[in-house]
């Protein structure tokens, strides 16, 4: 469900987009994945085992749901949005809590998205949880992971290009 904010402390009407039937949206965030001055929405559905995308157009709507499916076993839980190749364009990072990996989707700077990396957190690890900031303080991007099942955070330290 979106809803739309007045500018005074409130919310003016809603719109609801599909994510798919037993799709189970876990984690949610926005950017601008294709470079035309409009938020989109891309979401992570454990349930289906995918990436969802929406787009933003200019009437402040949003395309039906583009898809990017992961591994069968996935079950994402998380999802962030970071450039980790340094390519100007935006990646997306999802904590896949099934398989016990972090997946990293590369952009081509027009919403689409292909093979990137995967890191590996552990047999079990169910990582749950991302974030991302410059942990060590040397300008670049880095990947902060909960894992639930070892009780202890990864974080994956992005190395100069």
């Amino acid at each position: 469900m979106l809803l739309y904010g007045s500018g005074y402390g409130t919310f003016t009407g809603e719109s609801v987009y599909s994510t798919g039937n037993n799709s189970q949206p876990r984690s949610i965030t926005t950017a601008d994945v294709n470079n035309d001055q409009r938020l989109d929405i891309i979401v992570v559905n454990s349930g289906t085992n995918n990436i969802g995308i929406f787009l933003g157009s200019k009437n402040g709507t949003f395309s039906d749901q583009i898809t990017y499916s992961l591994d069968v076993h996935a079950q994402p839980s998380s999802v962030v949005i970071l450039d980790i190749n340094n390519d100007t364009y935006l990646d997306i990072a999802v904590a896949n809590f099934g398989s016990s990996n972090i997946a990293v989707l590369f952009g081509d700077g027009n919403g689409n998205f292909g093979n990137g990396l995967l890191f590996n957190t552990g047999y079990r690890s169910y990582p749950y949880a991302l974030n991302v900031g410059d942990i060590n303080k040397d300008n670049l991007t880095d990947i902060v992971a909960t894992n639930s099942g070892f009780g202890n955070i990864d974080i994956i330290m992005k190395a100069c290009s």
